[in-house]
């Protein structure tokens, strides 16, 4: 049963991958592929809390607490489990800084980004990151650092970690507010 399991992960992986295929969906996958990186949500998180209101300073440390808490649980799953990525020459970054696909990371964050967004943001933006989160995990199987099996655990991680994160942001809120 496992290895069919494996077998049939390993077939719908193929069918989505688009790698090695030049065109405009192949950019738009490697645009998407890199925009759920964590440096990038870093770096936007901290130019949103240096240019906003207090509300979205709340929202931007509950999102940066977010991306650390997926960060520790991806990485204790990932070298728990030590599956490697799947065969490829696209994202040599990733495959150099982290041999290990299982769960997906992007995924994961992602979706726990979206969940953070729905229970706190405006529904512009809550909206915008519930459809940018399946383009994103689409994007990694599609470039081939990740199985399907992959980021569908990693939108389970990232769906419990935005469900807890969003259980802690009152707690969040009451720091900010002693350390402003």
């Amino acid at each position: 049963m496992r290895k069919k399991i494996i077998e049939l992960d390993a077939t719908y992986t193929q069918y989505i991958r688009i790698a090695e295929k030049p065109g405009l969906l192949r950019n738009m996958a490697i645009l998407f592929a890199h925009s759920g990186d964590s440096w990038f949500w870093l770096v936007g998180l901290a130019l949103l809390w240096f240019i906003s209101d207090e509300q979205w300073k709340a929202i931007s440390v509950t999102m940066v607490s977010g991306i650390a808490l997926t960060a520790i649980i991806v990485f204790v799953l990932k070298f728990t489990i030590r599956r490697k990525r799947p065969e490829g020459d696209w994202g040599t970054i990733y495959r150099k800084t982290d041999p290990h696909s299982f769960p997906s990371g992007h995924a994961a964050r992602a979706v726990m980004l979206a969940i953070v967004a729905i229970g706190l943001c405006p529904l512009w933006f809550a909206t915008l990151l519930t459809i940018w989160a399946p383009l994103v995990i689409l994007a990694r199987v599609a470039m081939g650092v990740h199985y399907l099996s992959d980021v569908i655990a990693g939108a389970m991680v990232g769906t419990i970690t935005g469900l807890v994160i969003l259980q802690f942001h009152p707690y969040l809120i009451n720091w900010l507010h002693l350390n402003l």
